[in-house]
Parts: structure tokens; sequence; C-alpha cells
């Protein structure tokens, strides 16, 4: 089940950038141009065909498949530098802009996201997510996976000891070397902290509090771990025990699911523009479209830089900027887009930041559903 559902937002955000990135007019490779388009034969006056729209000037050169893959992509022709800097300064002229027709020089919102979507995946995977409160959540969740397995292998070499030591004809000699065996076995386990039963004092007060929020997290996972999964739905119980037992897996699942359904996050997001603006006339589902996408791929292209920054001596000064600047770009795009005036505004984005909050988290949610499910 968990296959087909990935397998259906693997297909939608192909399916989204194959729209996004396809030419709404006839676009051919090769051959050289003449009187008619070589693409639909109509007589060509200009630079373009008035019919189909495709470009008279027709190459077939190695280097003409690079500006191809990047025209596909952008629709390069400028647009780059026409969008971003009003994406990242004025989104609401940019948004306003795109919305009342402006349509030719801009990116459109959804081949920017889709751009940005990709561009984020490909960092994550070069460089990692990065730390959390001074942990490093892919280490933590490998090392974490790593420590269940000796966990594991500790279980079932005493579980064997235990079932010899069952036999009431086993020798005394032997009982004893078994016992020795196993005792042994507690005394690592024990140290290593990864084999050890709960009390069920213990399980009711739940792992320590720890000023270190590092080592909160290793605790808490760690107290997981030890913990029988039981929330009375079998599959549910099934899908726990299986994260907690490779986090590192449910990790690697989070990461490929948020790639494949990044998508969500603007259906997501748009009943709360709907609440912003409720029962408004002037504004339709597409106007807050624009502005949801738009706005998502700012902030998926201000993270890329972040986590950029994050490897050299600026990482802390770029975080506290972006984390001071997210709320400003909703109030700029807000103010800019709908034309609001600056107390709607701020009263609106103030809302909106805690909208987002709330769309990301359920996102979250959903993709460590799906992890789980897996």
């Amino acid at each position: 089940m968990s296959g087909d559902i990935e397998g259906i937002g693997a297909a939608i955000t192909a399916g989204l950038a194959g729209s996004a990135v396809e030419p709404e007019h006839g676009a051919t490779r090769g051959g050289h141009h003449g009187v008619r388009c070589l693409n639909c034969g109509t007589s060509l006056v200009g630079s373009h065909c008035h019919r189909c729209g495709q470009k008279s000037d027709i190459h077939r050169s190695f280097g003409a498949i690079g500006h191809d893959l990047v025209h596909a992509i952008f629709h390069f022709e400028g647009k780059i530098w026409n969008t971003l800097p009003l994406l990242a300064w004025r989104p609401g002229d940019l948004t306003r802009r795109y919305i009342h027709g402006e349509r030719a020089r801009f990116i459109s919102p959804l081949a920017l996201f889709l751009f940005a979507v990709f561009l984020t995946y490909a960092v994550l995977a070069m460089v990692g997510v990065g730390s959390v409160g001074g942990l490093d959540v892919q280490k933590a969740a490998a090392e974490q996976t790593q420590a269940n397995a000796i966990k594991a292998g500790f279980q079932e070499e005493v579980d064997r000891i235990d079932s010899r030591l069952s036999d009431p004809k086993l020798p005394f000699a032997e009982r004893k070397q078994l016992q020795e065996e196993r005792d042994m076995l507690q005394k690592s386990a024990d140290h290593l902290g990864v084999a050890r039963n709960l009390s069920k004092q213990e399980l009711d007060k739940g792992p320590p509090v720890l000023d270190d929020p590092a080592e909160q997290v290793m605790t808490g996972v760690d107290f997981l771990s030890r913990t029988k999964v039981n929330t009375g739905v079998a599959f549910i119980d099934h899908g726990l025990e299986k994260a907690i037992a490779n986090p590192g897996l449910l990790f690697y699942k989070l990461q490929a699911n948020a790639y494949k359904f990044a998508w969500a996050l603007i259906p997501l997001s748009l009943p709360f523009m709907w609440l912003l603006f409720p029962f408004s006339r002037r504004f339709h589902t597409y106007d807050h479209f624009v502005f949801v996408t738009y706005s998502i791929s700012f902030m998926l292209l201000l993270f890329v830089v972040v986590r950029l920054l994050n490897l050299t001596i600026f990482g802390d000064i770029a975080t506290a900027v972006a984390l001071i600047y997210v709320p400003f770009h909703m109030y700029r795009q807000l103010r800019g887009a709908y034309r609001s005036s600056g107390f709607a505004a701020f009263v609106r984005a103030s809302l909106l930041v805690f909208f987002s909050i709330y769309a990301v988290v359920t996102f979250m949610l959903l993709l460590l559903a799906l992890g789980i499910m897996g």
C-alpha cells in the first residue's frame, strides 16, 4: 500500500515537471529553416511561426543541447534575472504582475517550484540535512540503527542461552558456564545501554530531562528503542517497531518521500490563504495558488542558500538572518500581491506564519506516516 502511494506521489511529481517544462508550442530539434515552419509547414513571417510558436532559427549543435536543457527547466531567456530579484525582495510585485498577465518575462511559479524542489533534494543529498540543536540528525539516526542492531544481537544470544538453561537435564558444569556467559553478556549490554529491560516505574516516568538538546534527543530515541510498541493497531505497531529498529532507513524514506510529495505543500497551504481572505470576490483560487507556489519556492531556495552557508563560518549569521527575513518576506508578498494596507498585511502575515508552521508540521507527519507504513 505504501509503495503504491509512493508511486502515485512520484508520478504526480513527474507529471508536474513535464507540464512545467514542456514548451507551450511546437519545438523541434534539428533541420534547416526555410520559408516554411519545419514543425507545421506554415509560411514564416519573422523569427517565430505565428501559428505554432516554433522558432525559425533551428540549430543542430552540441551546445544547443545545453541551451535546450536550461530552457526546458527555466525558459531561460532572461527570465531568471527578471524573476529571482523580484522573488527575493519584491515578491508581491512578482506575484501580482504574473497573475495580471505578465507571463512571458517571468518563470512560471510551478516551474520555479519544481526547480527549487530538485535543487533542495540535490543539495541535501550531497551535504546532508545539517544539525538540530547541535545534533547531526542523519548521523544520529545511523548510530541508533547500529545500536539497535547490537541490541538485537545481544538479545538473540541471551535468548539462545536461556533456551539452553531451561533444559532440566543440562549438566551442572555446562549450566554454570552458560550462566557466566549470560551474566557477561548482560553486563556488556548494560554498559552499552542497548539491551536493558525497563521497569514499569521507568516506563511511566519516561526519559530523563537533560540540559543538552543533543543528549536529550538521543536519550529519547534510546528510551523508545527499549520500549515495546503497543497502540492496539497491528499494522501501526509493526511499522513503529521497524522504524525504531532502523531509524536510519526511516530517515532515508523521509528524504525520498519529501522529494516525491513536495507538491502536497501547495494544496495543504491553499485553504489557509482562503482563510486570510474569506468570501473575497477580488481574489480567486488561482491567485492564491500563484502566491503560495512562489512563496514556497522562495523558502526552499533560501533554505538551500542557508544550508550551504552553514558549511562556512557564516552559518549562524545566515540562519539568524533567514529566520528574521522569512516573516518579513511574507509581509511584503501579502502587501504587494493583494494591495493590502500595512496593518492588514501585518496581521495576515502574522497569521500566515502560524499557518505555515501548521502546514509544514502536517506535511512532516504525513511523510512520517508514509515512512512507517513502508
